[in-house]
């Protein structure tokens, strides 16, 4: 098999237009391409009103050798790499070792559980949230009512925060053996659809991403894992080495593990003050500060498609943005969500923390996305290694205040915040952000090197994206959760750095961003254990 990359077909070609523009592209007749595939499908929209398809396809070609040897050094034609997962151990006939423990049901505790188990050593999850569909009554409840449950929220509960996300699945991290690929394979087994295998750009969206991982808990306890749910841990136990022996559990209960893998997402503030408290090493990490900002998505789909926009192949058009501020601050767009809404995210009493979700259909009026402000440790939080939860809860509760209680999130038209006034009213843009939005001024709820750099980027961004700037344009503060603000450091081994038999995992830890890296970290870590477990 070879991988051809880069065909680029008009919108609306025929079927059979593939197969003829690979056969021209490579110079052989049709008899010659017995069969082929779609590997991944994106468009090229930088000609807005004739944006074209860019395939990479999969040829089953006679003489394979041939053509590869009229292009050579041609970089969108290679030999099909193997991209077969492929165990790196298994748990021997009647293993009765101590099972492995992972802490956090989110993208990456999922996986590696998933992972543990199909190899054989029948894995414990340890989650202080729910089960998926009793966390989301918890979350509507927040939602629809101002009611926060503490350890059931978007940020805690089976699936991670990535369930109330526009379930994104794709990352920029390097993946040489395609681990990648193993989890889109287990998402589609899952019930995800299809296409994530070949988009270029796939998501799932928060109710797909419901039933999938519900999916996936039932293979992992088919497989012998066990989970145990609404249970904290609350303590570690070391040895005299400082070696992992065990874990305090809720309840009081003490359950003994000596692989304990760490995947409790960035939000568990908690987990990581007691983990400081106990001498693990932690460090703060940067990450960003800022808003969500909402616009029609129909303003988008012009904006980037042009007289293309609403085609089908196409759905809702996403945008990424980024300005290096005279303040020497950056400011960009985050986890962009077409055809979403946003949500509240807090998972702490008197804070407010936005978000963004889209359903599988990104059908939904507005599109939004964080617009936020890169910060790190040394200029803006740099009194230890949490001092960046304790920045984050600082203007997570000054956007409470702001919003007036009740988790109502505070607002700003884009307008008024250019000129400096607090804003009294909506104009042609509506929030999408449940409890309800109180217009006030974001100055009130965000640094003032963060006002001063947004203030930069906006007529920039407006450049870029017709009317992104636009007076009636809202913002909903605050976005804090970007990444953790921690990293748990870990050394070669994917050990903790100096905690033996601890795994630190996943975004919490502060390595990766998003749930396919996550994901994909899970993996690894999973292969780790795995691999000490039978050493």
């Amino acid at each position: 098999m070879l991988r051809l990359s880069g065909l680029t077909l008009p919108l609306d070609h025929p079927a059979d237009a593939i197969a003829e523009a690979a056969c021209a592209r490579l110079g052989i007749a049709a008899a010659r391409l017995r069969s082929w595939s779609v590997f991944k499908r994106g468009n090229d929209a930088r000609r807005r009103n004739a944006v074209r398809l860019v395939y990479t396809l999969d040829l089953d070609i006679l003489d394979e050798a041939e053509v590869l040897a009229r292009f050579p050094g041609d970089k969108d034609l290679r030999p099909t790499p193997d991209m077969a997962y492929r165990f790196v151990a298994r748990a021997p006939d009647g293993w009765q070792g101590l099972r492995p423990v992972v802490i956090g049901a989110g993208p990456c505790g999922l996986m590696a559980a998933l992972v543990l188990a199909q190899m054989g050593f029948r894995p414990i999850v340890v989650e202080r949230g729910k089960i998926v569909r009793q966390r989301t009554k918890d979350t509507w409840g927040l939602w629809r009512r101002g009611e926060l449950n503490p350890d059931s929220n978007v940020q805690f509960g089976e699936g991670g925060a990535g369930t109330f996300s526009d379930g994104k699945l794709y990352c920029r991290v390097k993946d040489p053996r395609f681990l990648g690929r193993k989890v889109l394979e287990e998402f589609v087994k899952a019930g995800a659809p299809d296409d994530v295998l070949w988009q270029a750009h796939p998501h799932i969206g928060t109710f797909r991403l419901v039933s999938m991982v519900e999916s996936i808990r039932a293979t992992i306890e088919q497989l012998g894992g066990e989970y145990r749910w609404q249970t904290r841990v609350d303590d570690i136990e070391l040895d005299g080495q400082r070696r992992l022996r065990g874990l305090h559990l809720s309840g009081g209960s003490f359950l003994e593990a000596d692989h304990v893998i760490l995947a409790v997402g960035h939000s568990a503030r908690p987990t990581f003050e007691m983990l400081h408290a106990r001498g693990v090493h932690i460090e703060a990490k940067p990450f960003s500060i800022g808003v969500r900002i909402e616009h029609p998505q129909s303003w988008i789909d012009k904006a980037r498609y042009g007289a293309c926009a609403g085609h089908p192949d196409l759905g809702a058009a996403a945008y990424a943005l980024s300005h290096h501020c005279g303040n020497g601050r950056t400011v960009y767009s985050f986890c962009m969500c077409p055809g979403g809404r946003v949500v509240a995210a807090t998972s702490e009493e008197g804070r407010v923390v936005t978000n963004g979700m889209s359903q599988y259909s990104r059908a939904e009026f507005n599109a939004n996305s964080g617009l936020v402000v890169a910060i790190d440790p040394a200029r803006d939080y740099p009194d230890g290694p949490l001092a960046g939860i304790a920045f984050q809860r600082h203007w997570e509760t000054l956007a409470y205040q702001a919003g007036g209680g009740g988790y109502r999130a505070p607002g700003q038209r884009v307008g008024d915040f250019l000129a400096g006034r607090p804003s009294v009213e909506l104009g042609e843009v509506t929030p999408s952000y449940k409890p309800g939005v109180t217009m006030t001024d974001l100055a009130t709820c965000l640094p003032d090197f963060a006002i001063e750099a947004m203030r930069e980027a906006l007529p920039v961004f407006g450049r870029q994206i017709a009317r992104y700037d636009h007076p009636d344009v809202v913002m909903t503060g605050v976005e804090t959760r970007t990444s953790s603000p921690i990293r748990i450091t870990r050394g070669a081994d994917l050990q903790s750095l100096n905690t033996p038999r601890l795994y630190p995992a996943g975004e919490g830890a502060g390595y990766a961003g998003g749930i396919l890296s996550a994901a994909i970290d899970g993996i690894k870590i999973a292969e780790a254990v795995a691999k000490s477990l039978v050493a």
